[in-house]
């Protein structure tokens, strides 16, 4: 028999909409992936202290929530397999979803909510001091007391990095922007800010080659891109603000994307272009990226998923 409801992700989109889901009642399978897209439960799993989710007043390390995310969707009766699903049937009902190792699921509706993956540098000295004084999310780990009047980078020149710049003046004793050109891609009205905030300093035509330290990030090896010259620049706290990319090449077309990848929803709604599947998380949000967003969008998108099985006579 078909399952009423499967969840791609196991993130606190994915998670939280197999609570809500459980407690009506359609014992969703949660798809939690193994490898593809970045490791199961997503990129809270290299988070150490998030201090910003609410509930948790000392704060709570990400791989702690999402365990705890998981237990109680089990409480509530959620299915959980731990495989990567390659691609998808959506043309047809029962829509159909077959994973690596080749097992066929099949589903009356489905919420996709794998997530994106942060871009970054491919370096090894990247992969030691990455949770250790590197970061993907200014607005997530900023605030933490290892960045506090500390100098800070940002690696990156589009809107996102100099917005992640200007939150981290808040905390950092100064602020780099290391951008590998001569001129931001980011709009005119964030490089006024910039150029107005006495905090940032600018560093043109330079790339990082190595982060150095010895337990915790301490400092950048630059090259510059013009003249080849290399430097060092003493940091705490390096946050890759190079894009993201949404985990949806197992899709293969079959629903709409914007420009940028990310899954499409309709206003006011998880509901996307293919009728009974939903989307929620970072899969479909390009702006906020957040713990708590994640999980709000995962709460609306099984609310949909219900009342479109109810609709439709499923449930």
């Amino acid at each position: 028999m078909p399952e009423k409801l499967i969840i791609i992700g196991s993130g606190p989109a994915g998670l939280t909409a197999s609570i809500y889901a459980a407690r009506a009642n359609l014992f969703p399978l949660v798809i939690e992936g193994f490898q593809s897209g970045g490791i199961a439960g997503g990129q809270l799993m290299t988070t150490t202290i998030i201090e910003n989710f609410p509930g948790f007043s000392k704060g709570i390390s990400g791989p702690k929530l999402i365990e705890e995310m998981r237990t109680q969707a089990l409480n509530f009766g959620t299915k959980m397999i731990s495989e990567d699903i390659e691609k998808v049937d959506l043309s047809k009902m029962p829509f159909i979803l077959t994973s690596s190792s080749g097992q066929i699921y099949e589903t009356y509706s489905l919420i996709i909510a794998t997530g994106a993956t942060a871009k970054r540098l491919d370096l090894e000295s990247e992969k030691k001091f990455f949770g250790k004084g590197i970061s993907a999310c200014a607005v997530c780990d900023g605030a933490l007391p290892i960045f506090r009047n500390k100098p800070l980078a940002v690696i990156g020149g589009g809107d996102t990095a100099l917005e992640e710049a200007l939150y981290l003046t808040n905390f950092g004793s100064k602020v780099y922007i290391i951008h590998r050109r001569n001129a931001f891609r980011a709009s005119a009205f964030m490089q006024k800010k910039i150029n107005s905030n006495n905090k940032i300093q600018v560093l043109w035509n330079k790339v990082v080659i190595e982060f150095l330290g010895d337990n915790l990030l301490r400092g950048l090896r630059l090259k510059d891109t013009i003249t080849q010259e290399e430097s060092t620049i003493e940091v705490s706290g390096a946050f890759e603000a190079i894009g993201h990319k949404p985990n949806t090449s197992f899709l293969n077309g079959q629903i709409k994307l914007s420009e940028n990848g990310y899954i499409i929803t309709q206003p006011k709604s998880t509901q996307t272009s293919v009728e009974g599947v939903f989307a929620a998380g970072d899969v479909q949000d390009p702006i906020y990226r957040q713990a708590i967003t994640a999980s709000a969008s995962g709460c609306m998108a099984a609310i949909d998923a219900q009342k479109w099985l109810l609709e439709k006579g499923f449930y």
